[in-house]
């Protein structure tokens, strides 16, 4: 689905006398702003992206992280369990610890069915949080229950935002046990392009059990754990250019 969508978007923007860029140079080019990628770019890698936080066990799955040496990617809120600015300290940790910090919005709302006003907030205030917390905003957003109907995708072309969902879901928000969560993951397989998959960090048995276990998979299965970023030859576009001013909120 993700070549598919990026050669088509590489061919409209030739021109019939230049070549045709590959998919990857257009990913690291544009970020193919407001087109939903749900898998990596690449082979031999795997992506460990967490949703809903930041949560109680944000700075222990940080430290879990940085303990293996491998990257995350925490795909943040602001309100959904409790006001992001009371987690400064483990959002910012994460940041510092290099892990890639990307947009979840602001409520975890059903964006399908918001106005472009609306989901432009809802990114907004991420951003400034963010901006707030550590200094950057993010170029990367997973929109709350993956939708990406209605005018979500329109402003997320406006916004210049790269929309990721995922190809492995590891069902923890739907009471899957960690050993049920391994399951989908070794039926997925180490084959192929690298998974991006649905995960919460608001489970502690995603927090403890399932990331271990996936950290030593894919060890086992020789394959590179990564960010969302990296794993679609991203690595510097994680967060947008340029320099921000904090506003000095401290609350939501």
């Amino acid at each position: 689905m993700l070549f598919e969508s990026v050669v088509a978007l590489a061919l409209a923007l030739s021109a019939s006398a230049k070549p045709v860029p590959s998919p990857i140079d257009v990913i690291k080019r544009d970020h193919v702003a407001g087109i939903v990628i749900n898998k990596c770019a690449k082979p031999g890698v795997l992506t460990l992206a967490y949703d809903d936080g930041p949560y109680q066990y944000t700075s222990s799955l940080v430290d879990t992280l940085n303990n293996a040496g491998v990257k995350g990617t925490f795909f943040l809120t602001g309100t959904l369990y409790g006001c992001i600015y009371n987690q400064r300290a483990a959002v910012k940790k994460a940041y510092d610890s290099g892990h890639q910090i990307a947009s979840h919005t602001w409520t975890h709302p059903h964006v399908g069915s918001l106005g472009a006003a609306q989901i432009r907030s809802e990114m907004e205030r991420v951003e400034q949080a963010f901006v707030n917390i550590f200094g950057r905003k993010p170029q990367y957003v997973r929109p709350p229950y993956l939708e990406t109907g209605g005018q979500f995708l329109g402003v997320m072309r406006e916004l210049n935002y790269t929309v990721v969902t995922n190809d492995v879901d590891a069902g923890d928000w739907n009471n899957q046990s960690p050993q049920q969560s391994q399951q989908r993951f070794q039926q997925a397989g180490a084959a192929g392009d690298g998974h991006i998959p649905l995960m919460h960090e608001t489970y502690q048995g995603t927090v403890t059990t399932l990331t271990s276990w996936l950290i030593a998979w894919a060890r086992s299965n020789n394959l590179q754990i990564v960010t969302v970023a990296e794993c679609l030859n991203d690595a510097e576009g994680a967060y947008k250019p340029g320099t921000f001013e904090g506003n000095g909120q401290t609350t939501c």
